[in-house]
């Protein structure tokens, strides 16, 4: 019964032919299993994951489950069949693209696919203006990913996405609050060293490292930003 199911299961969603469909804590994963866990996933992808579960992760505002299991019956059955993960992606990605388009998303958001929108147009709500002039906001991450990068998780800044404004970081809607923290200090951090000239290989490995010390040590996450200039 799915009551019964300890972390970071919370609750089943559906079934998939034979595959369970489960919601659960992204936020208990990254801080105790991966790090790199995103929106959703499968066994291929990550191993920790049983064969015939899909995960996704419980989202703070737009809901895009259907499109992300889509995406996962695709991803699974051809790495299953020996795909590569970087090919299996592609053709995952090219049918999630079709059920946004069918669901209404880019003809809403670029006029009928005429004219491509403002990066501006993603913002929700501004977190906070830095000191340095960098802007931190809170972004429709359902609106990004169906109209500039489908595969935009978590959080990102105009060094690595050419559509977010100059001086901008964008975090994701989809991630819960109690969370927001972690993310935005892996961005500000990845940001302020590509700043410096450092490659984006480098800095996210940094980035990455930094964010899952502080998911391990919450108490030291206020003097780790404090360092990168949230004050």
């Amino acid at each position: 019964m799915p009551g019964t199911r300890k972390q970071p299961y919370r609750r089943e969603l559906a079934k998939r032919g034979d595959f369970t469909v489960w919601i659960v804590d992204g936020s208990f994963v990254r801080g105790h299993m991966d790090e790199e866990f995103t929106n959703f996933g499968q066994h291929h992808r990550f191993p920790y994951i049983p064969d015939k579960e899909f995960w996704l992760d419980d989202e703070a505002e737009h809901n895009e489950y259907a499109f992300f299991i889509d995406h996962l019956l695709i991803e699974h059955r051809l790495m299953a069949q020996g795909k590569p993960y970087d090919e299996a992606i592609v053709a995952a990605d090219a049918e999630e693209r079709k059920e946004r388009r069918r669901a209404g998303d880019v003809a809403q958001a670029t006029h009928h696919g005429r004219q491509l929108p403002d990066g501006r147009d993603a913002h929700d709500r501004l977190w906070k203006k830095l000191e340095n002039g960098v802007s931190v906001w809170i972004v429709n991450g359902r609106f990004v990913r169906s109209v500039f990068d489908i595969d935009f998780t978590e959080g990102g800044h105009d060094h690595v996405y050419e559509f977010v404004p100059a001086n901008e970081i964008w975090i994701d809607d989809a991630i819960v609050e109690k969370e927001r923290g972690f993310v935005l200090l892996h961005e500000l951090h990845e940001r302020n060293r590509m700043e410096a000239g450092l490659p984006y290989s480098r800095a996210h490995a940094e980035s990455s490292h930094i964010e899952f010390q502080c998911r391990h040590h919450p108490d030291e996450l206020h003097d780790a930003l404090t360092a990168e200039g949230w004050a």
